[in-house]
This record gives structure tokens, C-alpha cells and sequence, in this order.
């Protein structure tokens, strides 16, 4: 199964066929992706005619749902719009002043050759006024080019000392693999997955939350999904704007403003787990009679905590277990003091027959 997708920690790839093995096995006609981030798992379910309600609350995720879930237009119509945008003149604007840098300058996330590219091309897609899904279709591009001649180890917080190989390549628009089905019903929605899910009637719904550390050294800040990919939020709304720190993140994405409850490390006064309380509170509001939870052993939540939760709600339950090679981050040795390296890390999707 082929998806598509920006690096993403926390990217569901590998797992992508037990989710559609297990929605065979219990013959799946709608699912609801609750998290659906790049929307890698949205697009597996779509492939396999699974009508699929796509939920993230990212300006980016929406955009990628758009582009993969919506799009009804051929290719024939985007490749002369793509050659249009990379045949552009590069021009300096706001993108080549904050984050691109020239082949002698440090801890830049892109060469200015590429924001160049960037800026001239940002600009060029609003001018040409197209309707919302055939915007998304070229800004998803925009975002693939980019993500593809980077600086970082995949994210936006931090930059590379030293300049990626990749990053001396000339960005290049191409067509997104877009899904082409006969009868379109799927539905991409953007917002907080608590509001969503009461109102979607699906035969499953899957979730993919942000983890909370189990490390009580964990830095709070780390992940913030919201600060990781904060760039992606830029391009597509190009609001420029305010920037704080080395990595000119948005200021709105700072670690005091954005943030999810999933991602919380602290107990509440019941002297439960807040992100255990939010999983909870999310599998008794889902309306559908099956639930897909994955969750991983660097969350903040345990296996046996997920465990005692599910019986309690589950007619039935089963738990398929995936083990991942390390992501990058947790092999850093400025790391080392709040990451789980001993235990390695897994991927847990609890399936339960809701009560």
C-alpha cells in the first residue's frame, strides 16, 4: 500500500496494513481518522474503498486531506499549473529573509536558492485564484518540494549545524499521487477531535494521538506536534507571522500557547494522567461500535493503564504489537537523560467492540 506524506514523527507507514487488515476482517464501510496528520492512514483506508471521514485540528493536515480525499480533476489538468509554478523566476520575500541561508551560513532549515523558489511560487498560487481542492492539490505539492530539500532531522525546532546534502538540490514541484475514485463521499474536517467525533456516524473510527512522555526527565515542550511543524502552518496560511527564537518558530505554536491535551505529562487532581483521562474521555464520546487506539510505549500512557481503560468500555478487545526502530531524536545524546533507550520502541493498536 502506497501512501504519501512529509517526514512525520510518529508516521504511521509501517502500520498502515494491520489498520486495513483489521478493517477488512470486520468489513469496514466508513471509518473516521481522528489524528490524521499527514493523512498517510486516511489514504490507505480511501485506497481499499473505504469511505473515510478525515479529522485533524492542522491547517496542513486539511490541506493534505483535501488534496488526497477530494480531488475529482485529472492530472492533465495540474501539470501545466506545475510547470507554470517551476518554471518562476526565484524572488526574495518573506520566507528567503527568515529562513534561508547561503552555502557559508549554519542552522538555516533551507538554502536561499529554495525559498526563493518558495516565495515566488507562494505568492504565484493565490494569484491564481483556484478552488479550494485544486489549491490544496498544489500547496501539498509545494509542502512535498520542500520537505524534500531540507536542513533538520524531519522537524521545525531545530536545524542542522551543518547543511543536509539534500538541501543543495533546486526544490521541484510534481503531481501528488491522487486517488482516483468513481464515487467521492469522504469528508475532511478541521478541528478539535472532541467537538468532531459526537457528530460523525461511521462503522470505525482510528486514533493516532499525540503521546505525552513516560519519562518523568522528559522536557514538557517535547513534542508539541503544533511547534514541530509549524512551518507547514506558515505556508499555508503565508500570514507572516511574529517569530520567536533560534528557529523562528510562530509564536503561536510556543510552548505556553500550543498545545494538546494528549500531549500532557502532568496528573490531574484525581491524581490520574491527563492524557489517560483525555484517551478516556475520546473512546466514550465515539459513537462507533469499533475503535482502533494506537499508542506507543514512549507515551504516557502504559500498555496495562490502556489496558484496564478498554476493558471497561470493550465488549471484546485485542492488541496488535509492532516494534519500530528508534526515531532519530531518541538516539541524540542530548537526549539520553529523558529518553526510554533500554526498552526500545513499540506500537500498540488496541481494537476494541465498543460496549
Amino acid at each position: 500500500m502506497q501512501t504519501e506524506g512529509i517526514k512525520y514523527a510518529g508516521s504511521k507507514k509501517a502500520i498502515i496494513p494491520s489498520i486495513l487488515e483489521i478493517c477488512t476482517k470486520l468489513q469496514v464501510k466508513s471509518a473516521f481518522d481522528g489524528f490524521a496528520g499527514t493523512t498517510r492512514v486516511s489514504q490507505g483506508l480511501y485506497k481499499i474503498g473505504i469511505q473515510v471521514h478525515s479529522n485533524d485540528i492542522s491547517d496542513w493536515s486539511y490541506i493534505f486531506g483535501l488534496c488526497y480525499l477530494k480531488n475529482s480533476k485529472p492530472a492533465e489538468f495540474y501539470e501545466p499549473l506545475l510547470e507554470h509554478l517551476n518554471n518562476l523566476p526565484g524572488k526574495s520575500g518573506w520566507f528567503s529573509e527568515n529562513y534561508g541561508g547561503m552555502e557559508s551560513d549554519e542552522k538555516k532549515i533551507w538554502q536561499i536558492h529554495n525559498t526563493q523558489k518558495l516565495d515566488a511560487i507562494r505568492e504565484e498560487i493565490e494569484r491564481l485564484r483556484l478552488d479550494e481542492v485544486a489549491r490544496a492539490v498544489l500547496l501539498t505539492s509545494l509542502i512535498l518540494a520542500m520537505d524534500k530539500v531540507d536542513s533538520s532531522l524531519g522537524h521545525h525546532t531545530s536545524y542542522l549545524k551543518k547543511w543536509a546534502p539534500r538541501s543543495f538540490a533546486t526544490m521541484k514541484m510534481v503531481l501528488p499521487k491522487l486517488i482516483s475514485v468513481s464515487e467521492n463521499k469522504n469528508k475532511v474536517i478541521r478541528g478539535d477531535v472532541f467537538d468532531t467525533v459526537k457528530n460523525i456516524s461511521t462503522d470505525l473510527a482510528y486514533f493516532d494521538p499525540p503521546y505525552g512522555s513516560s519519562n518523568e526527565k522528559m522536557p514538557p515542550s517535547r513534542v508539541r506536534y503544533a511547534s514541530y511543524y509549524h512551518l507547514w502552518t506558515t505556508i499555508i496560511r503565508n500570514d507572516q507571522p511574529k517569530l520567536v527564537g533560534a528557529a523562528k518558530r510562530r509564536q503561536d505554536v510556543s510552548d505556553v500557547v500550543a498545545t494538546s491535551v494528549f500531549e500532557e505529562f502532568r496528573r490531574s487532581e484525581s491524581g490520574k494522567f491527563i492524557a489517560l483521562e483525555a484517551i478516556e474521555q475520546l473512546i466514550r464520546l465515539t459513537p462507533a461500535p469499533y475503535i482502533v487506539l494506537s499508542y506507543s510505549n514512549q507515551g504516557r500512557a502504559t500498555r496495562d493503564n490502556l489496558v484496564e481503560l478498554i476493558s471497561s468500555y470493550a465488549r471484546a478487545f485485542s492488541i496488535v504489537e509492532h516494534n519500530h526502530k528508534s526515531h532519530v531524536m531518541r538516539s541524540m545524546c542530548w537526549t539520553k537523560n529523558w529518553a526510554n533507550l533500554e526498552e526500545g520502541t513499540k506500537e500498540y493498536l488496541f481494537v476494541l467492540n465498543k460496549k
